[in-house]
């Protein structure tokens, strides 16, 4: 390699050695790969050496070896300039960036501040939109407000209108008892001056002769209304002030006086009268209550297991459950007690007998066959053996009970299972006939010609009115059950706060009852409703007790329909009834004004625990509306929970109880047990007793119960300790609760007492003993038994319809705290039990009035819309709520499915459909046809007719094909499809559907059969839709005489049966010694049987009767006047006139020596002697009773009172059937002027009389003066039509007195008169 000086050439200047030097030698190798370095060099050398003369000859080494730090500083300027360069384009596109980004900014204000313009825009409009719906609503409302408000102030100036009539009618009877003073002053023969004295309104004698006939009235069929000679009906009398005598109810207890034109009308009273009897005759269960012995344990055994079933079937499918009741040997001492209730409460009780008879069983025979007071029905069972001869106490026992009672007896040889069958046949004949009774109405379907119609259903006796039979049942056992008790707990200055109500001119608000939880305020209403049935009969009290939350009995809807169908059943109208939930909201005040405008008295609605009811406010709001004028209203509230808008009504608080009511009330439980309690206690009981949760009734009614309880077999002392540790209700039943179970035998009983507890406490209406046996097969009724005998005694239990509930709401609390408080996972598992057991009974097809109003409402609370989906789809679950009325119901379950109306249709049709293709034979088309009938009436319902055509029509066709085309059947389907066509406007199908029904019903049941007046009533309405009034109101006048007729068979409503059934358990009541009460009851039981058209029993029971009270009381007592007339009575309707014309007048005889002038009872044996001497033409004997019985009224009512009028009017009928017409006039100008001025000039009184007059005068030949009188009468009645069909408001005055719906006039009855 070269050294340093060769790279210099002295010859060549810088650039040349430069160039010299890297064109050739070893240094030439270091520049190569960078060239650009050693470009960048040669131009910093050529700088210097330009600054530098002579170049770079001469330079030392030092400096050429610099040449790589030059190299690092060029390459540093480089990158310095190529980072300026870079920086400085960086700079431009940062700058550039930051424009855009400025540039962006503001398009995003811009944008930003045209959102924000935007929004506040559309808020604007919003509240613009708001604003508007909210004054859109305003005005809606104050547009409904002013509608309500109008429609209020008519009300109220209606009121004030009638208010002032009353006001009026009082001034009026005030100046005629000043006359009648004045007139007596002046007989007295003391001048009065009077400056404007003028002649009397008595003073009528200046009258027109004329001639002349009495044509027809209207109205009749009331209690103490007497028939107008040659009338078809009767004429109603005012009941106000003193006339509440002239009710035989009043006068003589509710079976007095019967007279078939009375009695018709006061059937319905007689359903509200207190019942008398025991338990066992009102409760829906079926109770064989078995005695066996060892030896006749194998028949009890084959009975329960094989028989048993089938008898429960049977009373099934009559509504009732049918209870089995047996105690082993080894049960008899312990449970004496629980065995003696058993058998008080049984329908039945079987002895089983052998060859032997224990001691223990003998005590039980007894108290079952021996000491039988109201002679329910008894079997006996004696298996012989051929050798062998029963034990002597066997033979006494026998012969005992066939000396005393009529216990039916089977003496059976055979074997074992034929015993057993024996019994079963005789035992089901028994229930059937001397029990629930359906032996007579299967007779009577036999007599109509017609079997199958025995099992028609119930409505349609009724119309188109659908009555559940188990909800007025538990109603009239909760009366009794509030009515229970023996203390009166000071209810006096209650009572008198409550008289004032009643007696308090209109308009009055309801009155609120309110106290704590267990005050009483049951209690005091239903003692109270005693009192008035008692005193004042021909109010009408309409009672409804609702009882747990959530249950039947607080369904909105099903209280009004009751409270709806009571009014109707009073009215005694039968006629559609919606059951659209709000239509009968809307509906039920227009019935209450309709009954109210023709009852005679007042009408007391009482809403016990009316706040239980869900949503009250809604569903109870006509009770702020102003109601008519004899309508008062009374509901019962607890304190807390009294809604806000009624404290603002007159209140009746319930006081604690004080220490005096306390004591008695703790002391009549400890007598009742013979307990007698220290001074020592009773002061600490005092000391106790004295906060608000302490002294109210329901506590010291179980504490004294505790205290008797344990009274005998514990220490008192120990009990008082425990009792006073609990403060309020709930804790001192669950200390009740505790005693009970540690009374318990075992922990299996224990397990049981839970088991029944919850499941009564999770269940919708309660539970039966029977459906509790089968859910718990493993518990014997020995065991049920006494548990619920325990549970019953100490106030837990009660029965209702036959179902256990609870008692009082304080007790179902103390069960979900002591049993459910682990949350809901308990109450969800006892439920899901329920819910299985029921399901089961409808995969057995056992759809009864149990799985259908329990099942349903289970899968409700648990929120299992399938299964409640595929349960409403079970057409008979649906039938049976529909036809017992729970349409509201119904309805409320399809809405929690989420099914409209419509769908709801199609899938019923659907179902049906499916179901069709199943049936097979005659049965099951017909039960087809009335899935069919029963889906089109609920369509129909809805509102949905096009859709429920189809479903009635296809009735009609299978009714048509599997029966016969004239079957009564084939009329209902007729009928009901008719129905639909009048609310479809289609008049002239719906026409020819009645008629066609009408002729098939007359061939099949004869023309006076209620059916028959049913398709009268349905065409009367018809033509009055389409105003025919004339022909409608032949029809409705034709209709009525066959309701008439009918109810002498019937009855009312649901009240036959249960007459028939008061009847056949009491029938041998009275075989006991003579006494007065055995004779009232020989009346009664008489009273019964002639209701049921039964004369032939009748007239036994009524001569026992007089029989034992000649005997009794002597033959010249007023009671034996009371037989006399009733058997008179009965004796009339068979026609025997001779005999009853001679009753009648010992009666007379008797009453006229024994009672004042003016005595109610003397006033009745008049009339019906009167009328008894019409009918035999003995007219002059009729006279003189008639002037009497003007003159009983006059002294009774004064001369200027409304029964007077009545009487002269039927006073002046029978003289004009004498031909006496000139008597007669002014009798009829002096009745029309009491009328006009007692009910005013447009009340259907008035029109009747007029019409009279109008004939009188026509017939006497003054037709200007007949026609006038005419058109008057026209007129009233045209009115009156138009109030009937709810076009017109009530025009009834606040004394009460008021018109019937019950009969109509013919217009054309004058032009038949002038026509003669």
């Amino acid at each position: 390699m070269g050294t340093a000086s060769s790279l210099v050439s002295p010859a060549g200047g810088v650039g040349e050695v430069i160039e010299d030097t890297y064109g050739g030698g070893e240094a030439c190798e270091i520049p190569v790969e960078v060239k650009p370095k050693a470009r960048l060099l040669r131009g910093s050398l050529r700088r210097v050496g330009a600054s530098r003369p002579g170049g770079l000859i001469g330079a030392s080494f030092k400096s050429t070896a610099s040449v790589q730090e030059l190299e690092c500083v060029a390459e540093y300027e480089r990158l310095k300039k190529e980072y300026e360069i870079f920086r400085v384009s960086k700079n431009n596109e940062v700058a550039s960036m930051v424009k855009k980004e400025a540039k962006l900014d503001r398009e995003n204000k811009r944008l930003r501040a045209e959102l924000q313009a935007l929004q506040k825009t559309y808020q604007k409009i919003l509240r613009e939109k708001e604003s508007a719906l909210e004054a859109k609503y305003q005005a809606m409302e104050r547009a409904a407000t002013f509608e309500h408000d109008r429609d209020k102030v008519k009300r109220q100036f209606k009121i004030f209108r009638e208010t002032k009539e009353n006001e009026i009618q009082d001034l009026l009877r005030a100046k005629r008892e000043l006359e009648a003073k004045l007139q007596r002053l002046q007989a007295q023969g003391i001048q009065v001056f009077d400056p404007e004295e003028s002649d009397s309104d008595d003073n009528c004698t200046d009258v027109t002769v004329a001639t002349g006939a009495q044509s027809e009235y209207w109205n009749g069929g009331a209690l103490g209304s007497e028939p107008s000679m040659g009338s078809m009906m009767q004429l109603q009398q005012s009941f106000r002030g003193p006339e509440f005598a002239h009710s035989s109810i009043d006068v003589e207890g509710p079976f007095a006086n019967i007279n078939r034109d009375d009695w018709d009308a006061a059937v319905a009273s007689l359903l509200q009268v207190t019942p008398l009897f025991s338990h066992s005759l009102w409760s829906c269960t079926v109770r064989c209550f078995i005695i066996s012995t060892d030896e006749t344990q194998p028949e009890v055994d084959i009975f329960i297991r094989n028989y048993s079933p089938k008898l429960q079937r049977v009373c099934e499918t009559m509504g009732y459950f049918f209870q089995v009741v047996n105690f082993s040997a080894e049960n008899e001492r312990p449970l004496k007690d629980v065995r003696k209730w058993e058998i008080e409460k049984s329908s039945l009780v079987i002895l089983l007998l052998h060859l032997t008879l224990p001691s223990c069983l003998l005590e039980d025979c007894e108290e079952a066959f021996l000491r039988n007071p109201e002679e329910k029905p008894r079997l006996i069972y004696h298996r012989k053996e051929d050798g062998r001869i029963s034990s002597v106490s066997v033979q006494q026992l026998i012969e005992q009970i066939s000396s005393v009672n009529k216990a039916k007896t089977i003496d059976h040889t055979g074997g074992v299972e034929e015993g057993a069958y024996e019994i079963y046949s005789c035992v089901e004949k028994i229930i059937k006939q001397d029990i629930l009774g359906c032996e007579m109405t299967e007779l009577e379907g036999k007599d109509l010609g017609n079997k199958e119609e025995s099992t028609a259903p119930e409505e349609e006796v009724f119309g188109d009115v659908l009555w559940d039979a188990h909800d007025e049942q538990e109603q009239m056992e909760a009366f009794q059950q509030a009515s229970n008790s023996t203390c009166e707990l000071g209810f006096e200055k209650y009572y008198e706060r409550l008289n004032d109500l009643v007696a308090a001119p209109a308009p009055i608000p309801p009155l609120l009852v309110s106290g704590g939880p267990g005050s009483g305020k049951s209690l005091l209403l239903s003692k109270w409703i005693q009192l008035q049935q008692k005193h004042s009969p021909n109010t009408l009290i309409l009672y409804h007790f609702v009882g747990r939350p959530m249950s039947t009995s607080s369904e909105s809807a099903l209280i009004i329909k009751r409270l709806t169908l009571k009014l109707m059943q009073h009215s005694w109208l039968v006629s559609p009834l919606t059951l659209d939930p709000a239509k009968l909201l809307e509906e039920f005040p227009r019935w209450l004004e309709k009954l109210s405008a023709r009852h005679q008295g007042s009408i007391i609605i009482i809403i016990d625990s009316i706040d239980q009811i869900q949503q009250a406010e809604k569903h109870m709001k006509w009770l702020i509306d102003p109601l008519p004028v004899n309508v008062r209203v009374i509901v019962s509230v607890n304190v807390e929970t009294c809604p806000q808008a009624w404290r603002l009504w007159p209140t009746l608080h319930l006081d604690p109880l004080n220490s005096k009511d306390v004591k008695s009330l703790i002391s009549a439980e400890c007598n009742f047990a013979n307990v007698k309690l220290t001074k020592e206690q009773e002061k600490k009981l005092e000391r106790h007793c004295r906060s608000a949760t302490t002294c109210n009734a329901l506590y010291v009614t179980l504490l004294g119960k505790t205290i008797a309880c344990v009274g005998n077999t514990g220490s008192i002392d120990e009990t008082l300790q425990q009792c006073f540790q609990c403060q309020d209700t709930v804790s001192l039943y669950r200390l009740i609760l505790r005693s009970i179970r540690e009374s318990l035998q075992n922990d299996k009983e224990k397990g049981f007492l839970r088991e029944i507890l919850c499941v009564i406490g999770v269940s919708h209406n309660g539970v039966s003993e029977s459906e509790l046996m089968e859910l718990y097969p493993e518990l014997s009724s020995a065991v049920l038994a006494s548990l619920v005998h325990s549970l019953h005694k100490m106030c837990l239990l009660t029965y209702g319809c036959g179902l256990l509930k609870f008692q009082h709401l304080q007790a179902w609390e103390m069960v979900r705290l002591e049993y459910m408080g682990e949350g809901e996972n308990v109450i969800s598992a006892y439920r899901q039990k329920l819910v299985e057991y029921f399901t089961m009974q409808l995969s057995r097809d056992r759809v009864t009035w149990r799985s259908a109003d329990e099942l349903p409402w289970l899968f409700q609370q648990q929120g299992d819309k399938q299964k409640l989906h595929k349960c409403l789809l079970n057409l008979f679950v649906s039938q049976n709520l529909y036809k017992r009325g729970h349409f509201a119901e119904l309805l409320s379950y399809w809405q929690l499915v989420g099914k409209d109306k419509s769908s709801m249709a199609a899938e019923y049709f659907d179902s049906l459909k499916e179901y069709e293709k199943s049936c097979e034979g005659e049965e099951s088309m017909i039960c087809l046809a009335d899935l069919y009938e029963t889906l089109g009436q609920f369509l129909k319902d809805l509102g949905l007719l096009s859709q429920a055509v189809a479903p009635l029509q296809r009735s009609l066709e299978i009714r048509e094909t599997a029966l016969d085309p004239d079957h009564p059947r084939v009329a209902q389907s007729l009928h009901q499809l008719a129905g639909v066509y009048v609310q479809w406007k289609k008049f002239g199908n719906a026409e020819q559907l009645y008629k066609q029904a009408l002729e098939i019903s007359e061939n099949a049941y004869g023309a006076e059969h209620p059916r028959v007046a049913r398709e009268l009533d349905a065409l009367a309405t018809l033509y009055q839709k389409q105003n025919k009034y004339e022909q409608a109101e032949q029809l409705r006048k034709k209709s009525f005489k066959i309701r008439q007729k009918a109810a002498r068979r019937k009855g009312s409503l649901c009240g036959f049966a249960l007459l028939r059934q008061r009847a056949l358990q009491l029938e041998e009541l009275t075989l006991s010694k003579d006494t007065p009460d055995n004779a009232r009851t020989l009346n009664e039981l008489g009273v019964l049987y002639y209701l049921q058209n039964n004369l032939e029993t009748a007239e036994l029971f009524l001569k026992r009767s007089l029989e034992m009270r000649e005997r009794v009381l002597g033959s010249n007592h007023p009671d034996c006047a009371q037989s006399l007339n009733n058997l008179a009575a009965l004796y009339n309707e068979k026609q025997h006139y001779d005999k009853a014309e001679e009753l009648y007048e010992k009666a007379l005889d008797i009453r006229r020596r024994a009672l004042a002038p003016d005595h109610p009872s003397l006033a009745y044996t008049v009339k019906h002697l009167a009328v008894l001497y019409k009918k035999m033409g003995k007219l002059d004997k009729a006279v003189p009773l008639y002037e009497l019985a003007v003159e009983i009224r006059q002294k009774s009512f004064g001369p200027k009172h409304p029964s007077v009028a009545t009487a002269l009017v039927n006073l002046a009928v029978l003289y004009c059937q004498m031909k006496k017409q000139i008597e007669a006039l002014p009798l009829y100008e002096r009745a029309l002027k009491i009328y006009e001025d007692s009910f005013g000039p447009m009340h259907p009184r008035v029109g009747e009389t007029l019409k009279n007059l109008a004939v009188l005068s026509y017939e006497g030949g003054d037709f200007e003066k007949a026609a006038e009188l005419y058109k008057r009468a026209m007129e009233i009645k045209e009115a009156e039509t138009l109030l009937i069909c709810g076009k017109a408001t009530s025009r009834h005055s606040s004394s009460g007195d008021t018109f019937s719906l019950k009969s109509a006039l013919s217009p054309n009855i004058f032009l038949e008169h002038g026509q003669r």
